[in-house]
């Protein structure tokens, strides 16, 4: 009996260990994802501003405008290009493009570049410029930089403070405001951006993690039947469903989030692939169209977190699967705004191997 139960134990032992993806944040990929950010950062046109003029003086160039995060096509961009950047670096810190990819930092992050950035979101006019998404990739720039153990790291989270209290500051207000959830699959979609801001939130920010925590609760704890053969939408690069689903993964304990999610996403743990397909992409010099394979990225991430939490391969395989198709296209040449694509891949392969 001995001997079986000590059988019984390492065959468990080796069924939860193969719980993993099959995919790896290796230094080829790291070199190869870099090249998107560090050309993009001081990339200062094409670039799409979406402003809100109050007169003529506020028609200025980007860098004068956004002189921290005026590259990559527009702001958001520009703010998660830095983030991969800093990532590959946490990750590599032997990495070969270190040293350029610092200067690069140091010369954006400055203290006087980010007072004008404060001005900017202080303006009347633009408030709520980069509601959330902007807002939420901004806290997690921040977390990077706290969690990246180099020299001058603490020197740039220094420099970008002021601005990270302005933006937490902002989003704890407007969840005191929004009544109810945005559930498009883009930039305003209100799960990722509390998904995001909680991850830096429950580090570095009481108040706004339990904010979080309660709105989520007050959106989805009632939620059922999630539509997901209803996705993607056309220009989606967020999964709702699976975005919801994320967030309250993180703010339900183990046991509750699994009862919510039986009733939420009925099916998804036996047969992901019934309900979720890889979303194809018929043109990628379409900005917009080109979304679908961020939806990919979106998707694997989302499913890598739920896929280690619950110990279930298929939605690891499933994720493995958005993610190889996706990646597999970067360097097709096709591409109107690659940019963004490798921050998404980039945090998608960090999920990849970021196992509970």
């Amino acid at each position: 009996m001995k001997i079986k139960l000590i059988l019984s134990f390492i065959l468990l032992v080796n069924l939860l260990s193969a719980q993993t993806s099959k995919i790896e944040f290796t230094l080829t990929q790291a070199d190869y994802l870099y090249h998107f950010a560090y050309e993009c950062i001081d990339q200062e046109y094409p670039n799409k501003l979406n402003q809100v003029l109050g007169n003529d003086s506020y028609l200025a160039p980007p860098r004068q405008l956004h002189p921290a995060f005026y590259g990559c096509f527009d702001w958001h961009s520009s703010v998660h290009g830095h983030w991969t950047l800093v990532k590959i670096l946490t990750c590599f810190p032997d990495f070969e493009h270190s040293n350029e990819i610092i200067e690069k930092l140091k010369k954006n992050i400055t203290a006087e570049n980010i007072l004008k950035e404060v001005a900017y979101f202080d303006d009347e006019h633009n408030k709520t410029y980069e509601r959330t998404y902007g807002w939420a990739w901004l806290l997690k720039l921040d977390e990077a930089l706290r969690t990246w153990n180099h020299p001058v790291a603490s020197e740039l989270q220094s420099n970008l403070n002021p601005l990270t209290e302005l933006l937490s500051g902002k989003f704890n207000e407007f969840l005191d405001k929004l009544i109810y959830p945005i559930r498009i699959g883009e930039h305003s979609n209100i799960a990722f951006g509390m998904s995001f801001a909680y991850d830096w939130a429950k580090k570095y920010d009481t108040h706004l993690a339990e904010k979080i925590e309660a709105k989520a609760l007050e959106y989805y704890q009632n939620d059922c039947d999630c539509p997901l053969t209803w996705e993607p939408g056309g220009f989606d690069f967020l999964s709702p469903c699976l975005q919801e689903a994320s967030v309250m993964l993180k703010v339900l304990p183990q046991k509750e989030f699994e009862k919510w999610l039986r009733t939420f996403l009925r099916g998804i743990e036996k047969h992901p692939a019934k309900y979720i397909e890889i979303a194809e992409v018929t043109d990628r010099s379409d900005g917009k169209l080109a979304h679908l394979d961020g939806l990919n990225f979106s998707r694997a991430w989302c499913l890598y977190e739920m896929g280690y939490a619950l110990k279930n391969q298929k939605l690891i395989d499933l994720a493995d699967a958005h993610f190889n198709y996706s990646f597999e296209k970067m360097d097709s040449g096709e591409y109107a705004g690659a940019h963004w694509l490798a921050s998404f891949a980039v945090y998608a392969l960090i999920k990849s191997s970021a196992k509970n």
